[in-house]
C-alpha cells in the first residue's frame, strides 16, 4: 500500500480509505445503499488492514448514527492500528440547533460520534458542508477547541466551494487556529477524475494541498444545485 501526507500536516494515509455509508443501513434512503451489519463490517475491516488501508471514513449522517456505531464496534480491540473519519453538520434532529456548525452543535456532534465510535479521539473531524448562518469564526474557534482538548487530531471540510475553503482558511490564519488539512470537493462534472487532480484549483493546491472529488451515490445534480441555492446548504441531510 502507498501512504501519502494528508495535506500540509505530518499525517501518512494510505492512498486508498475505507468509506462506511452502507454500513447500518436505516431509513429507505441509506438502505439502498447497503446493511452491512457487525459481521460483516468486522470482516471488510479484516480484510482492509490486511492490504494496508488506515483510513476508515464516516459520518454521524449515515443512516442517522448507526454508522459510526456499526464501524466503533467492527474496530474493537484494534483502534491502534487505524485512523477515524468522521463528519458533522448535516441535521440529525427536528430541533432548531440539531444541525450546522455551530458551537453549540459540533461539540454535541463530536461527542456524540466519539460515544457511538467507541473511541476517546477522531482523527479527522470533517465538516460536511458549509453553514452560511454561522460565522466561520465561530465555527473554527470551536474545531480548535476540539483539538486542543485532545477530542480531535485534525480538522478537514467537504463540498466547500473555492471562497468557502479560502475564508476559513484565511479567518484561521488570521486567529492562530487550527486550519482544515484535507478538502473533499463535490463536482457535478460527471468525468471528473476521481483522484482529485484534475479539479483542484490552485488556491486549493496552495492551502489545503490535499483535495478528493466526491459525487455521492443517489445525489442527482439537480439536487446539488438546487442545495446550493439555499442559505444554509446542509439542511441537504445527504
Amino acid at each position: 500500500m502507498e501512504y501519502r501526507q494528508l495535506g500540509g500536516s505530518g499525517l501518512k494515509v494510505s492512498a486508498l480509505s475505507f468509506g462506511t455509508a452502507t454500513f447500518g443501513g436505516g431509513d429507505a434512503f441509506f438502505s439502498a445503499w447497503g446493511n452491512t451489519d457487525v459481521a460483516q463490517a468486522s470482516r471488510l475491516v479484516d480484510i482492509s488492514l490486511e492490504a494496508g488501508v488506515n483510513l476508515f471514513d464516516t459520518a454521524d449522517v449515515y443512516s442517522g448514527g448507526r454508522s459510526e456505531e456499526v464501524l466503533g464496534k467492527a474496530i474493537a480491540g484494534r483502534r491502534d492500528q487505524l485512523l477515524l473519519s468522521t463528519k458533522a453538520t448535516f441535521r440529525m434532529g427536528d430541533g432548531p440547533n440539531e444541525l450546522g456548525s455551530s458551537r453549540y452543535h459540533l461539540i454535541r456532534a463530536c461527542e456524540d460520534s466519539l460515544r457511538r465510535l467507541k473511541t476517546d479521539h477522531i482523527d479527522i473531524y470533517t465538516m460536511h458542508g458549509f453553514d452560511a448562518l454561522t460565522p466561520v469564526e465561530e465555527t473554527l474557534r470551536t474545531l480548535d477547541t476540539l483539538v486542543q482538548s485532545g477530542k480531535v487530531r485534525y480538522i478537514a471540510c467537504s463540498n466547500f466551494s473555492g471562497w468557502h475553503l479560502m475564508k476559513s482558511l484565511a479567518t484561521a490564519q488570521t486567529y492562530g487556529w487550527m486550519r482544515y488539512v484535507p478538502t473533499k470537493l463535490f463536482t457535478p462534472w460527471s468525468g471528473a477524475s476521481t483522484n482529485g487532480n484534475s479539479c483542484r484549483s490552485p488556491s486549493t493546491r496552495r492551502s489545503a494541498r490535499s483535495s478528493g472529488v466526491l459525487w455521492p451515490r443517489g445525489c442527482s445534480r439537480e439536487r446539488s444545485a438546487a442545495t446550493s441555492q439555499s442559505p444554509r446548504a446542509v439542511e441537504c441531510s445527504r
